[in-house]
């Protein structure tokens, strides 16, 4: 695409608010909403749907990180996989063993963690035709169905930005280049670890 990133005094009012706001509560104006700001019913409605995500899907900030995560593995959306990884590290403190075995598409040690990603990922893959069973085994877990329509809210927050980091070729910010992503890197260390296992 073209379309050049916005910044405050480039986009329009209500954009300008949405970048204003964010560099103010992190330091940066994340390129993916440079990018988005030219678009402000795409920008409004991620952040407006974001913002209610973090407040009130019944997660805690933890679990709301492993499903954003679980989600950008299975859409393959490697800004976004950078950027949560950050926030998971930083922010929301989520273990670091946790968010490195969904990047390296491992098993998630921690029953729960893994029920919830586990669950975000195959919404996703089934487009929202999880089965019987795949709902019963996120229940049993611990998580209610409550939880289970968070997860298809933060599917559709995840589908705005992932597909418009695909389409936009969102580079990734320097605050998140520590954590840099690719799902070919994810499918090497996974079938490492797989012959590690079988050679013990």
């Amino acid at each position: 695409m073209n379309l050049e990133f916005k910044t405050i005094e480039s986009a329009d009012a209500i954009s300008s608010q949405i970048l204003e706001k964010a560099q103010a509560k992190l330091g940066l104006i994340p390129n993916m909403y440079a990018g988005m700001a030219n678009n402000t019913a795409l920008l409004e409605g991620y952040v407006s749907a974001y913002e209610s995500f973090r407040a009130h899907s019944g997660f805690n900030p933890q679990e709301q990180e492993i499903v954003f995560l679980s989600i950008a593995f299975e859409n393959n959306c490697e800004y976004c996989m950078a950027a949560h990884s950050f926030v998971a590290d930083n922010m929301t403190k989520v273990p670091l063993e946790v968010t490195d075995a969904i990047r390296n598409n491992v098993t998630i040690t921690d029953s729960k963690f893994r029920a919830l990603s586990t669950f975000s990922k195959q919404v996703v893959e089934k487009r929202g035709h999880s089965s019987k069973e795949d709902i019963d085994a996120f229940l049993s877990a611990g998580y209610t169905e409550q939880h289970a329509l968070g997860v298809i809210a933060a599917v559709g927050i995840k589908t705005m930005s992932n597909y418009f980091n695909h389409v936009f070729k969102t580079p990734v910010d320097k605050a998140f280049q520590g954590r840099v992503w690719t799902k070919k890197n994810s499918y090497c260390i996974e079938r490492t670890l797989y012959l590690q296992g079988s050679l013990l």
